[in-house]
């Protein structure tokens, strides 16, 4: 759910150009089983298959917001973050009349846990091989995301030592 109590205006009000603002963060969270990565993907109320992210707070920086948004929406509290891994996205969409200019940064978390306890914001989720998870995501830039993940990660056993 979008709060536009969290979106900027940028511009003047009542200019031809006003439009709004809106930061979010966001993770492409995997774990590794014996058939290779999986990726998380949480199904919204409005049907569409995406990654977890959310708002960024005032005084968050991104990979704080993240790593709250990942738990509070997933319950998943033991991510581990790969290091060279941030993506930003930017789209606008509409919401009352105003264009809504929206940046997301991403990152690659990896988690040694299965289960995931969605919120309230989600009706489903599910755990996906790279295609799958391409196939599932609604999204372009989620597609994209999960394949560059991929590549970073690539698959391969665990690291000695993790779970």
């Amino acid at each position: 759910m979008v709060d536009a109590s969290r979106a900027v205006r940028r511009t003047p009000p009542g200019s031809r150009k006003a439009r709004l603002e809106e930061r979010s963060a966001g993770a492409v969270v995997f774990r590794r089983d014996a058939g290779g990565l999986k990726y998380l993907l949480l199904k919204y109320p409005a049907g569409h298959w995406d990654l977890p992210k959310g708002n960024i707070e005032a005084g968050e920086e991104p990979l704080e917001t993240m790593l709250r948004e990942v738990r509070e929406e997933t319950g998943l509290v033991d991510l581990l973050v790969v290091p060279g891994f941030r993506r930003k996205i930017e789209y606008f969409y509409w919401r009352d009349g105003a264009k809504v200019h929206k940046t997301v940064t991403f990152f690659l978390a990896e988690t040694f846990v299965e289960k995931v306890t969605i919120s309230f914001e989600h009706k489903a989720y599910g755990w996906f091989g790279l295609e799958g998870a391409t196939e599932r995501a609604t999204y372009p830039n989620a597609k994209k995301l999960i394949r560059d993940a991929e590549r970073l990660v690539g698959g391969g056993p665990p690291a000695s030592g993790e779970r």
